[in-house]
């Protein structure tokens, strides 16, 4: 595959995870023999054991042994259609997004904090040359700070000034800022032609959605608890949720008309609030 070098370890397990996660090895598929993998890759029978541990460890494959090469399992994480914490579900189907020449990323959702982190995972892969978008559009749809949120508020009323409230608009500002830069700083970086965007929402919005390439939609439900934070203020007493564990439902164009329609409509809510009842978001 690569004439000048020898392919690592790494590099042999992501290139098999792409092709299980693209389609061209399915459920209860065989894998090649360690000798065939190896004679592909142009490697060591070790290098390509440790690529087939990695896949193991992220749970694609089954039935590994000594005996024969392994199967693709019969449901692969992020694939299978089952719901999963979002901060486990989103950084792998980000990474199919990004694979393409051109992203476009929307999102709406009470800060942008799961999102900030799970595109670390397509920026690093862009920084290895593994991936190389011609374009990235990202849209984001927050809170704004002039609303009374309906989550996260205090337990009981405040007299004067909400902490709770300025709180999450400190952390909905310096998500945001991290986001745009990790971003833009791939415009210098690689060429790449980078766009991103945040418009205010006039509530506080129920779920959280996520639109890939106009192709899939990812959502969760915000589950509201009464939590407690210790803060140089002293102990905040809110109902709050807690975003990255919330489960993830995929809907994918190519999974049937049912999805399908779920999609599109997704993407119109979402193009019709960021054109309407929206407002310019500035993050200070």
């Amino acid at each position: 595959m690569n004439g000048s070098r020898r392919l690592s370890p790494q590099e042999i397990a992501d290139t098999l995870r792409e092709r299980i996660r693209g389609g061209d090895l399915r459920a209860g598929d065989r894998l090649p023999t360690q000798a065939e993998l190896a004679e592909e890759f142009g490697v060591e029978r070790g290098a390509v054991r440790q690529a087939l541990r990695a896949l193991q460890q992220d749970g694609l494959l089954s039935n590994v042994s000594k005996g024969s090469p392994p199967r693709i399992a019969e449901r692969v994480p992020g694939l299978s259609g089952e719901p999963q914490p979002t901060m486990v579900g989103l950084a792998p189907r980000l990474t199919e997004a990004f694979s393409g020449p051109h992203v476009r990323i929307d999102a709406a959702c009470l800060t942008s904090e799961t999102l900030m982190v799970a595109l670390s995972e397509p920026v690093r892969l862009i920084h290895e040359g593994r991936i190389r978008p011609e374009s990235i559009d990202v849209r984001i749809l927050l809170p704004s700070r002039d609303i009374n949120l309906a989550f996260p508020v205090p337990v009981e009323a405040p007299e004067d000034d909400n902490p709770v409230h300025q709180r999450w608009l400190e952390m909905r500002n310096a998500q945001g800022h991290v986001l745009r830069h990790n971003l833009r700083s791939l415009r210098s970086s690689h060429g790449i032609d980078v766009k991103v965007r945040f418009r205010a929402l006039p509530f506080t919005p129920p779920v959280k959605l996520y639109l890939l390439n106009e192709s899939e939609a990812l959502i969760a439900y915000y589950m509201v608890a009464r939590r407690e934070e210790a803060t140089d203020a002293g102990i905040l007493d809110m109902y709050d949720v807690l975003g990255t564990e919330s489960l993830l439902f995929s809907f994918a164009k190519n999974t049937g008309e049912r999805d399908a329609a779920f999609v599109v409509q997704s993407q119109k809510w979402f193009d019709a609030l960021w054109e309407t009842i929206t407002t310019d978001l500035t993050l200070s």
